[in-house]
């Protein structure tokens, strides 16, 4: 059946379902406001090998902010409570991404302690498109960064992002999540050698019971 999760988060600002299935297939059903954002949960999916399901909607008349960063919260309470206690897992994992002229490298641990090093080298000029009604939308890439540390901080893992060289703001956020969907998939992979195993000196990384009861 899978690890699986699904919450929902609800305030003022925002309005957000995730579902996850951390041993998918990168099947994905997004209903999604900010389109560039929507390609890279779908993006994030495929690599990842996650099943997600992802319905929001936020005051984004406002400033795209409130809703990346609380999209990045929920997804990472997901993986936090579909990973329990994290017996058996890798924990850690790396991947080094080209896409075109851009190279980008992930690296993480699921250790509990939350913690994100991010340097995208973004020009901090928004990403413009035009949608289907020929509406001027534009991208906020500075929320990029505020996605992924709600991120890390839901999911209780260390998470660092970079871009080591290229020139399109696309493909340097493409490649980062690339990159992190891949790392991600090695680090929450069964280890056959040490499936009954808690990856801990401790004996025990912060997260949930069998029965969804955080620890």
């Amino acid at each position: 059946m899978g690890r699986t999760a699904e919450i929902g988060r609800k305030t003022k600002e925002t309005e957000i379902f995730v579902k996850l299935n951390i041993d998918g297939k990168g099947d994905v059903r997004i209903e999604y406001p900010v389109g560039f954002m929507s390609h890279m949960l779908n993006t994030f999916a495929h690599h990842g090998l996650f099943d997600i399901e992802a319905r929001a909607k936020g005051d984004i008349e406002v400033d795209q902010h409130h809703l990346v960063e609380d999209t990045g919260i929920v997804l990472g309470q997901c993986f936090a409570k579909s990973l329990g206690e994290k017996r058996g897992i890798r924990r850690s994992g790396d991947c080094l991404f080209p896409m075109d002229e851009t190279l980008a490298r992930a690296a993480c641990d699921i250790s509990g302690r939350p913690f994100l090093y991010f340097d995208a080298q973004l020009s901090g000029h928004p990403l413009i498109s035009t949608n289907e009604a020929g509406t001027e939308t534009k991208f906020q890439t500075d929320v990029v960064e505020d996605f992924w540390q709600g991120f890390v901080s839901a999911a209780g893992c260390n998470l660092h992002l970079e871009i080591l060289r290229g020139r399109s703001d696309h493909h340097k956020i493409e490649a980062l999540f690339k990159a992190a969907a891949r790392a991600l998939r090695c680090a929450c992979e069964i280890d056959e050698r040490a499936k009954d195993s808690i990856p801990s000196t401790k004996g025990s990384l912060s997260g949930f019971d069998s029965h969804g009861v955080p620890v």
